[in-house]
């Protein structure tokens, strides 16, 4: 297949795939995957990720929780994927190419609820409804050097708690906030210093607001000036959103109660980063009352009197899930809808106050309201790369369309999508009315693995074969006065 491309100074990728790891999103599918502006790095499935011996109710493994670390002393990005089974550990430093390192089994029991944070290099998982549990601490650096799976131990198990659905971590203050645990105090927040990750220590727990089911911990620098630098805590507790004051952890103040119409499960929700807002995810509200995914936003200006800000309605019927915000991005896991993004730009408005940007559907069949496809999604790595763990389809790596890098290029440089993709032989640049001076081929992390320089010619054939499959990145430079034809 011959595409020709007329010459523009605008970029474009060309990408050259030699295997399934990478698909470009285009004409709004990334393979089988529905997409925009996101295309598909890499993915592992649940067999690899999960131990295939252990079940979960009778049930094959499924995916649940994920969250990242970045290896501070070799800048590596690892995927941590909690599953009904165990937690996988994954070095997607390549996205193209992940690397399955190995697996932490279920201290006790399995099922369908394992949550995992990171603090200071280390993991802490737990796990609900799977007995005495506890908090596993996994040492992350460990994963240094590692070349071939491995089945991990923990270096520790805080044994004051038994099952838990949730952990949240206030990375500031070294405190880890376990909640959902049911059988210790009724599902409120139990308190640990983590300061030192392989000796935790239980600092108490609060009953007086309920169950919580998921929250967040932040070090408070908000609009509201009677509580910064305190701790303050926001639960998302089944039918209320419960706002706590948890700077002292002998006495916990709460701060206030927030409900809203339609109440199906108030599941889980983030702060804005400068924290005067508050987005919502209900996960049952679309099956109870029909309506399409549903986020509310809170503005909490005011801690003691929140107050609803504006509420968006997607696109489809899905349940939105867990979601987490990074800078005027929120980027939501919405089950059979895949990870969402949506646009916080306006987030003050009370209408339209979000909108959707772009998306990656790792659950093609539909779109409904069922409890199957993305469950959570990881997006603060600093190279840009984003995970997604789907319950049935494993470990996903996505990566913002137009956002691979190489070299600044200059003017008579151009870049070109090469289709189709995989290509079936090495590529051919040919040029009309002009020269093609050096060539340049870069993996998807820059490196340079093939140059040509000192050429002037009109056709050039770039020796692809011997390398791995994956995206790789065409310079060309010369004095192209009309267009391409790339074969």
């Amino acid at each position: 297949m011959i595409k020709k491309l007329h010459y523009s100074l605008a970029i474009t990728f060309f990408t050259v795939s030699l295997g399934w790891a990478q698909t470009a999103c285009s004409g709004g599918k990334a393979g089988a995957y529905p997409c925009k502006d996101y295309d598909l790095m890499s993915n592992l499935p649940v067999a690899t990720l999960a131990n295939s011996n252990l079940s979960a109710n009778g049930s094959a493994p499924e995916g649940s929780d994920v969250w990242g670390w970045t290896d501070p002393t070799t800048n590596k990005e690892y995927a941590i994927a909690a599953m009904t089974n165990s937690t996988a550990f994954v070095d997607i430093s390549d996205p193209v190419n992940p690397v399955f390192l190995g697996r932490l089994d279920s201290n006790a029991g399995n099922n369908f609820w394992r949550d995992v944070k990171v603090y200071n290099n280390h993991a802490f998982i737990v796990a609900d409804n799977t007995g005495n549990h506890g908090m596993q601490v996994f040492d992350l650096t460990r994963l240094r050097g590692v070349s071939t799976p491995q089945t991990f131990t923990a270096d520790q198990v805080f044994t004051d708690v038994s099952s838990c659905h949730n952990i949240v971590i206030n990375e500031a203050k070294g405190i880890a906030y376990l909640v959902g645990c049911r059988a210790t105090n009724g599902g409120g927040p139990i308190f640990v210093d983590i300061s030192d990750p392989k000796n935790p220590k239980n600092l108490g727990d609060y009953k007086g607001a309920g169950y919580s089911h998921d929250a967040q911990v932040v070090t408070y620098k908000g609009p509201d000036a009677a509580y910064t630098n305190k701790e303050i805590y926001i639960g998302s507790n089944e039918n209320e959103i419960v706002v706590l004051d948890v700077t002292d952890k002998t006495n916990v103040k709460k701060i206030s109660a927030i409900n809203y119409s339609q109440i199906g499960y108030t599941h889980q929700g983030w702060f804005t980063d400068d924290h005067r807002y508050f987005i919502l995810g209900d996960e049952t509200d679309e099956r109870n009352f029909g309506m399409n995914t549903r986020t509310l936003v809170f503005d909490l200006a005011d801690l003691d009197n929140p107050k609803l800000s504006s509420t968006y309605f997607g696109p489809t019927k899905a349940i939105d899930h867990n979601g987490y915000v990074k800078g005027k991005d929120f980027f939501m896991a919405s089950y059979r809808a895949g990870m969402r993004v949506l646009d916080l730009t306006n987030i003050s408005a009370s209408t339209n106050a979000m909108t959707e940007k772009a998306y990656f559907d790792t659950f093609p069949a539909d779109d409904n309201a069922g409890f199957a496809g993305a469950w959570s999604v990881y997006p603060y790595f600093p190279s840009g790369n984003i995970i997604i763990n789907d319950i049935q389809r494993g470990l996903f790596v996505v990566r913002k369309s137009g956002t691979l890098s190489t070299d600044s290029v200059t003017k008579n440089t151009v870049s070109y999508q090469l289709s189709p993709n995989p290509t079936q032989s090495n590529p051919t640049i040919t040029t009309v009315n002009g020269t093609i001076k050096s060539v340049v081929v870069y993996t998807i992390l820059g490196k340079k693995v093939f140059s040509s320089n000192g050429l002037s010619t009109t056709r050039f054939e770039i020796p692809m074969a011997a390398y791995a499959k994956g995206i790789y990145l065409v310079r060309i430079n010369g004095s192209i006065s009309k267009k391409l034809i790339v074969q």
